[in-house]
C-alpha cells in the first residue's frame, strides 16, 4: 500500500468512525419531534376516541406531542393509503382497525396490501358491535325489528361507518341471516351515522358498543343485541345474538397502531413496548373499560398474525353469505 492509498484509506476510517456514534445518537433522540397519527374517520366514535387516548398517553411517556389527523372517507381508504405512502421513520402512524385492516381487503380490490403495506406495532383493544335502533321505531327487540322489517320491507333504512367497514358487513350478515330487507346508508365515519340515527333519518345501526355507549346510556339509542359470545357488563340486560338463535356473530370491532412499511424494528419496539405498557395499567385499562374496550396486548408480530386471520375469517363470510358492495 502505497502513502496515499494509506492516507485514504485512514482518511474514510475516520470518516466512517465518526458517523457511528451520530447514527447512534440520531437513533437515540427519536422522537425529537412532532409525532401524527393519522384517524381513519371523521372526529367522534371509536376510532378517534382511542386514537386520541393513545396519542395523548404516549405523548406522555415519549416527551413529544401526538396530533390526531382525521381523514375520512372511502371506508378508510384515503387515510390508508396516505400512510402506506409515508416515510417509515416514526413520525408518521395510524390507528388502523377492523374496517380499514380487517373487511376493506375482504371486500374490495385495494391499491396497497393492507398486511406488507404497513407496519403492525400493537394492538390497542376491542369493542364488540351492538344492533341499536331510533328510539322513535316501534321496536323493542330483536324479533320485533324482524317482524317490522318484514312487514315494511321498504320503511327501514340502516347507516355504516362506511361502505366495507364491520357496520356495513355485520348489518349484511344480519339481513341475510333473518331474511329481511332495509336500505344502507354509508357514512364518512360512524359518527354522523349515529346522529342521523338519533335525528330518525336512518333507524337502524350496529356500530362498536365503544361508539355508541354514551348515546345508550342516555336513552337516546335503544340497544336490541350484542356480538360476541356473552353478554358485556356494561350493558348486562342485552342479549347476545347468539342467545337470540342466531350464531357466528363474533365480529370485534378491534383498534391498533400501525405504521408505514419497513419502519425501524427499533422504533417498533419501541412503541410496541410503551403501547403495552400503557394498556396494562390498571388506570388505562379502567379508563378503556368504561368506554367498552377490552385491551388486547400483543407483540408485534402477533399483531400482524391477528390481522391476517382477521382478512381470512372476513374474506370466508363475504363468499360465503354472498355479500357484495352496494
Amino acid at each position: 500500500m502505497n502513502r496515499r492509498q494509506a492516507l485514504t484509506g485512514g482518511v474514510s476510517l475516520a470518516a466512517a468512525t465518526a458517523l457511528w456514534p451520530m447514527t447512534g445518537r440520531a437513533q437515540e433522540v427519536w422522537p425529537s419531534r412532532t409525532i401524527k397519527i393519522v384517524a381513519p374517520v371523521a372526529p367522534g366514535g371509536g376510532v378517534d376516541l382511542v386514537a386520541r387516548t393513545m396519542g395523548e398517553r404516549l405523548g406522555e411517556v415519549l416527551g413529544q406531542a401526538f396530533v390526531i389527523e382525521n381523514q375520512s372517507g372511502g371506508g378508510g381508504l384515503i387515510a390508508s393509503q396516505a400512510v402506506t405512502r409515508a416515510a417509515p421513520d416514526g413520525y408518521t402512524l395510524m390507528l388502523g382497525y377492523v374496517g380499514t385492516h380487517g373487511t376493506n381487503p375482504a371486500v374490495r380490490k385495494l391499491p396497497y396490501d393492507a398486511v406488507k403495506g404497513f407496519t403492525a406495532i400493537g394492538m390497542v383493544g376491542g369493542t364488540p358491535n351492538v344492533l341499536v335502533v331510533s328510539p322513535e321505531t316501534p321496536v323493542k327487540s330483536v324479533k320485533e325489528l324482524v317482524a317490522y322489517a318484514k312487514a315494511n320491507p321498504t320503511g327501514l333504512s340502516y347507516g355504516s361507518a362506511g361502505a366495507g367497514t364491520l357496520t356495513h358487513l355485520v348489518m349484511e350478515q344480519f339481513k341475510e341471516a333473518t331474511q329481511t330487507s332495509m336500505s344502507h346508508v354509508p357514512y364518512r365515519g360512524i359518527s354522523p351515522a349515529i346522529m342521523d340515527v338519533l335525528g330518525n333519518h336512518t333507524q337502524v345501526l350496529f356500530p362498536g358498543l365503544a361508539a355508541a355507549l354514551s348515546q345508550i346510556k342516555a336513552d337516546k339509542l335503544r340497544p336490541l343485541a350484542v356480538t360476541g359470545a356473552r353478554r358485556h357488563p356494561l350493558l348486562p340486560e342485552v342479549p347476545t345474538l347468539e342467545e337470540l338463535g342466531l350464531p357466528g356473530f363474533d365480529g370485534v370491532q378491534w383498534y391498533g397502531i400501525m405504521g408505514p412499511p419497513n419502519m425501524p424494528p427499533a422504533i417498533t419496539e419501541r412503541l410496541n413496548a410503551e403501547i403495552n405498557k400503557l394498556i396494562n395499567s390498571p388506570e388505562l385499562k379502567q379508563r378503556l373499560s368504561s368506554e367498552a374496550l377490552e385491551t388486547m396486548p400483543m407483540s408485534p408480530a402477533e399483531f400482524t398474525d391477528y390481522v391476517k386471520k382477521d382478512i381470512a375469517k372476513w374474506t370466508a363470510l363475504v363468499a360465503a353469505r354472498k355479500l357484495e358492495m352496494d
